[in-house]
């Protein structure tokens, strides 16, 4: 069915055609299309007044919130910034929109969207084509509804498997999640919207988040989590970077200059603009240190981009150039996304496609952890299959916090409870599409009972009288919270143990955050982990436990077997109270996840990579092309009878004769029963390299690089070794 969202069609209409009645021309030549987005912004930025551009470097929240106004000219959304009607500045209309557009508090009564797959069910599609659509489908959302500036784009790297955004974000990898952000990004900028990657930079934890102080060595933080935001912006040209709430080495991240100016604008030549987060201003001198935008001003101590920073012009503390140069960076953003230009108009939201968008990735975003016996795909002439637990009758789990998705009604929510300013969004969500409902539509002939898991006996009762059962677990994270640790709540472990050793053929199907810690392992037949699998996730389980689709995700994350594993066993902060500073010291420096599990050889419960399929690959023919460039070639060959999907891993072993792992190639790829192909794929040189301090720059030594390919971290089973050249990158 197509869908105009008619309450924020003439809303629409106004922002995205605001520059109509400015024609181009010798009064607006601005408006001159053939002129580059940087020249443009120039010209507009010199025409506008003091007041004006000062104008365009504020502005606040866009929802009832705490009290809060709608402001005039809003529709309803995270924030709001004026626009210029002289000369044709639309207003930026900003909506959060990681995993769809946000309809915060419904403050657009009626109003819904679709919800993508959460991030790491997205980075575990190691598909950044399919990350590219799902970018496409939210900006055409976006722009039916009126936004022109998505809050998109979380990069941040897993370190602590507790985060409680960490569903939010792409796992634990800078080239993975750099990869898929930026296809993502590039997605939502094709349909006319600003995107922005966030949060900038070293944001680890949602524990007392606006005072933890990440402490990290400039070479680690180069190599771990600024090369994903480097890479991501590098794919996805983002109009705005957002800083974050935490400090890095002692600066708040929004005021913080080496971040902001040394490295994103300096290094990187960075042309956009960087707003803050909402709430993580704390003083009109971050404008010196490189913010350039105060979003969600009333979360502020005061609002430091109005008229603190016209006191400080006046008194020469800030000089006109740096304002210009903040507004421009903005109107720079906007001309290049089309802003001004682009007067298709709003567009009709074509729900069955976004539907469509959304089982995509959730199908290949689904991992299968274990399949002993292959008990999985579940036969479809299986006479009576149990299912049991995980609000399986009423629809999927999804994350809380700023990136929630309304969906279409009926829909249903299970307050959490709890105090504070969050406290209204602890909300377990459901997304209304019922695993229930979808395998039976997808069993033909099987009978297939339902039990609530309430009371561990009766789901016994129900597991022994049925061939097969389906346990379906959740775990629920939310923005502002970390887990406490990594079992399953609400007693589910004991709940997964007691029926599995009612019934071997056991299949458990998780719907989480993140890892979480498996007791019951070795008794279940089967565990699938599907994550937050959004709008359609309900019939993309079924996809998999049915076999209609391959099996084809890939953990993007380590599941550690202990929290033992980690470097932080006790969360940071964790007891203290509001204002009081300290410090993570991410003492594993660049050595995430993974990483850090191969250099002290410990053995995860499930490794970075890994995912089993229906289907069976080998690997042929490994050739490393080293020249002035880097790639490697090998053959991927489907060699079960049935058609599959692979996403095979190409690993460096070692680093001109130092041990090494990191992850600097994947694809994906559909292969028919039989087919081989061979591909060649590039190989970033700052993956093989490390960024030297001294000399500010990357250094790849010399040497021999062992290469290796595989289905998994762990899991390399064709190697080659070539001889580099040393080389000098910039930073």
């Amino acid at each position: 069915m197509k869908n105009l969202v008619l309450a924020s069609c003439s809303c629409a209409a106004l922002v995205l055609g605001a520059s109509a009645a400015v024609a181009a021309g010798p009064a607006a030549p601005w408006m001159n299309t053939a002129l580059s987005p940087d020249q443009r912004a120039a010209l507009l930025t010199h025409e506008l007044t003091t007041d004006e551009q000062i104008g365009l470097l504020h502005g606040p929240m866009a929802m009832p919130f705490l009290g809060m106004t709608l402001p005039a000219g809003a529709i309803g959304s995270a924030g709001y910034i004026p626009g210029i009607a002289r000369v044709g500045v639309p207003a930026l209309q900003e909506s959060d929109a990681s995993l769809g557009v946000a309809n915060p508090l419904g403050v657009r009564p009626g109003d819904y969207a679709t919800a993508l797959p959460s991030g790491l069910a997205q980075a575990a599609s190691f598909n950044p084509s399919a990350a590219y659509q799902g970018g496409a489908m939210i900006g055409h959302e976006a722009r039916a509804k009126g936004m022109n500036v998505l809050l998109a784009g979380g990069v941040n790297l897993t370190r602590d498997p507790r985060n409680g955004r960490n569903f939010e974000y792409l796992g634990e990898d800078p080239l993975l999640a750099g990869s898929i952000a930026g296809q993502a990004i590039a997605g939502i900028q094709s349909q006319g919207i600003v995107s922005t990657i966030k949060h900038f930079a070293v944001n680890g934890q949602e524990t007392n988040r606006h005072w933890a102080n990440s402490v990290i060595a400039e070479d680690a933080m180069r190599e771990s989590d600024l090369l994903a935001f480097e890479i991501a912006i590098e794919r996805g040209q983002p109009g705005s970077v957002m800083c974050a709430y935490n400090l890095v080495n002692g600066d708040y991240s929004c005021g913080n200059d080496h971040l902001l100016n040394d490295v994103l604008k300096k290094d990187w030549g960075y042309k956009g603009w960087v707003m803050s987060d909402w709430g993580a201003v704390h003083g009109v001198a971050d404008a010196l240190k490189g913010l350039d935008q105060e979003s969600g001003q009333q979360l502020d101590g005061k609002v430091w981009f109005d008229t603190p920073l016209k006191s400080a012009l006046q008194n020469k503390e800030i000089a006109p150039a740096r304002v210009a140069d903040m507004t421009q960076r903005i109107l720079r953003s906007m001309f290049a996304a089309g802003l001004f230009d682009d007067k298709s108009g709003p567009g009709v939201i074509d729900d069955k496609a976004d539907l469509t968008v959304a089982r995509q990735i959730a199908d290949e975003g689904v991992v299968l952890l274990k399949n002993s016996g292959g008990v999985l795909p579940l036969a479809k002439t299986a006479s009576k299959i149990a299912v049991i637990g995980g609000y399986a009758n009423l629809g999927v789990l999804s994350g809380g916090g700023s990136s929630q998705v309304v969906p279409k009604a009926p829909y249903r929510t299970i307050p959490m409870g709890g105090e504070g300013s969050m406290a209204q969004f602890r909300n377990m969500l459901l997304d209304p599409s019922a695993p229930l409902a979808a395998m039976r539509r997808a069993a033909h002939e099987a009978k297939i009972v339902w039990n609530d898991g309430r009371y561990i006996s009766a789901a016994v009762a129900a597991a022994k009288d049925a061939d097969i059962v389906v346990v379906f677990a959740t775990q629920w994270s939310g923005e502002g919270e970390d887990q406490p640790d990594l079992t399953l709540p609400n007693g589910q472990d004991a709940l997964i143990a007691a029926v599995a050793a009612a019934n071997p053929k056991t299949v458990v199907v998780l719907e989480t955050g993140g890892p979480v810690l498996m007791p019951w392992l070795d008794k279940a037949a089967a565990v699938v982990e599907a994550w937050y699998p959004g709008a359609q996730g309900g019939e993309a389980i079924a996809d998999v436990l049915f076999g209609d689709v391959d099996a084809s995700g890939r953990l993007p994350m380590t599941f550690p077997a202990s929290i033992d594993q980690y470097p932080r066993a006790e969360l940071p902060g964790l007891n203290l109270g509001e204002g009081v500073k300290f410090d993570v010291p991410y003492t594993e420096g660049a050595d995430i996840g993974y990483r850090r599990f191969a250099a002290n050889g410990a053995k995860p419960l499930f490794p970075f990579g890994f995912g089993l399929s229906y289907a069976h690959f080998t690997y042929s023919g490994l050739k490393v092309n080293a020249g002035k460039s880097v790639s490697v070639t090998f053959t991927v060959t489907n060699d079960s009878k049935r058609d599959g999907k692979d996403a095979p891993q190409v690993y460096v072993k070692s680093l001109a004769g130092q041990p090494a792992l990191r992850l600097i190639a994947f694809d994906k790829l559909s292969l028919k029963a039989g087919e081989s192909r061979t591909v060649t794929l590039p190989v970033d040189p700052r993956l093989l390299a490390h960024f030297d301090v001294k000399a500010h720059g990357w250094s790849l030594a010399a040497g021999d690089y062992e290469v290796a390919v595989g289905h998994a971290a762990s899991d390399l089973s064709l190697s080659a070794t070539a001889r580099l050249g040393a080389q000098k990158l910039k930073p």
